[in-house]
């Protein structure tokens, strides 16, 4: 209330413009900005088993993107904001939520998810984060996984009180006296929402991004595609990309941190390598550290 939070801290130093977009556009699907990247899908691949046959890792794509999206926070920190009650904070806490498919029946009832949050240090390496996404995914996958996440929904689905419960919970995050407890929970309240569509063959999607939580950005990754594109000789090559769809809330900084966002995450992409060694150096916003974990 009155401005502080549990899980951000409200920014100080901000550009009057940017500090005014909240009051012009103050809900987050008035804001969003849709954008594809797309990715050299067999840069990525060749990368990925050159590395499982030097260390025995065995690197998933999303791996790679999400170590590219933690490395561009520890470069570009505004990206890690957030915005509630037109007030801009920093997210103390570098997060990506995403859902983690437990079966996957040949009928509609027998498909199980599972939706979970992965907490991150930006000073992680490539081998870090994908560390710390496989202790995730394992757990999501047991079969009595009861995170957080899923008490919290199957509490609120208690009819009569979902409704209200919702009503209240919103209530509270706008003010920010939301318990820390459900914050926790809530695959809304995170640095990024991922969603994998190449695991089940589907393209890439603009996703929507939600009002409720404070997810300022929902990526979704694609099942690969050929392209005709030119050679630096002008001759036409057959290549295969694997895009990503990418929903931002553009309020929370300048389109300049966006378009170094593009340039850095391409540079990733293009270099995995670039991510196996921790960064010179991890940039706070505002000199406000972010924590491993709630």
């Amino acid at each position: 209330m009155f401005g502080r939070r549990s899980d951000g801290y409200l920014i100080k130093k901000i550009d009057p413009i940017v500090a005014m977009m909240p009051h012009i556009m103050p809900q987050r699907n008035d804001a969003m900005v849709q954008l594809e990247y797309e990715i050299d899908y067999g840069k990525l691949a060749r990368y990925v088993v050159k590395k499982e046959q030097e260390t025995g890792i065995k690197l998933r794509f999303m791996d790679v993107v999400i170590a590219a999206f933690v490395r561009t926070i520890a470069e570009l920190p505004e990206l890690n904001r957030f915005i509630i009650n037109k007030r801009i904070y920093a997210r103390n806490t570098l997060s990506v939520s995403f859902a983690v498919l437990r079966s996957n029946g040949e009928n509609v009832s027998d498909v199980d998810e599972n939706t979970t949050k992965c907490y991150f240090d930006p000073h992680d390496t490539i081998y870090q984060v994908s560390d710390r996404i496989t202790k995730i995914i394992d757990q999501a996958r047991q079969p009595d996984a009861d995170n957080a996440t899923m008490r919290v929904a199957s509490a609120l689905l208690k009819s009569p009180i979902a409704r209200p419960a919702v009503s209240l919970l919103k209530w509270m995050d706008k003010h920010g006296i939301m318990p820390r407890f459900v914050i926790d929970a809530s695959p809304f309240h995170t640095s990024l929402f991922l969603t994998n569509n190449a695991s089940v063959g589907l393209p890439a999607v603009f996703h929507h991004i939600y009002n409720f939580g404070s997810t300022t950005m929902f990526w979704s990754m694609g099942a690969p595609r050929k392209k005709i594109d030119l050679d630096k000789d002008g001759k036409a090559v057959r290549t295969r990309v694997m895009p990503i769809g990418v929903t931002v809330d553009e309020r929370v900084a300048a389109g300049r941190v966006f378009g170094m966002m593009i340039a850095r995450m391409m540079r990733y992409f293009n270099d995995p390598s670039l991510l196996e060694q921790p960064p010179e150096q991890v940039n706070w916003d505002e000199g406000h550290e972010v924590k491993l974990a709630p």
